[in-house]
């Protein structure tokens, strides 16, 4: 039996479906991440081709970097989506998963940058940029 994750923005203009077990969740604390959301992101990484999009006509993408492009839904904001452009792998928000998600946290990515209002005390490893 194929395992199926399913999720979407705030409004419901854009639902997804993954057919693969997402990766742990992941914080990244890098400055662009926080300036989207207002604190940190908590992703999980997933096989591209495992994502089906229904209201993708609703998704609007954001070339944040010469790297990477950040999607989120034009209607009401939704932060769902980083993909950066050599993987085959898409990020995708933990919070727009559909409950309950079974997503656990893994570890904490770009933690040199956090944020100073807030500590990082789950005890999860913490990296500088990304894992080894």
């Amino acid at each position: 039996m194929t395992e199926r994750h399913t999720g979407g923005c705030l409004c419901g203009a854009v639902r997804f479906s993954i057919s693969a077990r997402p990766g742990p969740v992941v914080g990244c604390h890098c400055s662009q991440c926080r300036r989207q959301t207002g604190f940190y992101y908590a992703a999980v990484n997933v096989p591209r081709a495992t994502l089906s999009i229904e209201g993708d006509g609703a998704i609007r993408w954001y070339r944040s970097s010469e790297e990477a492009q950040r999607g989120f839904c034009s209607n009401c904001g939704s932060a769902l989506f980083w993909q950066g452009d050599q993987s085959a792998e898409i990020s995708v928000m933990a919070g727009t998963f559909d409950e309950p998600s079974g997503l656990a946290f893994g570890h904490h990515i770009y933690c040199g940058d956090k944020g100073d209002f807030y500590e990082i005390s789950d005890g999860l490893p913490q990296y500088d940029r990304n894992p080894p």
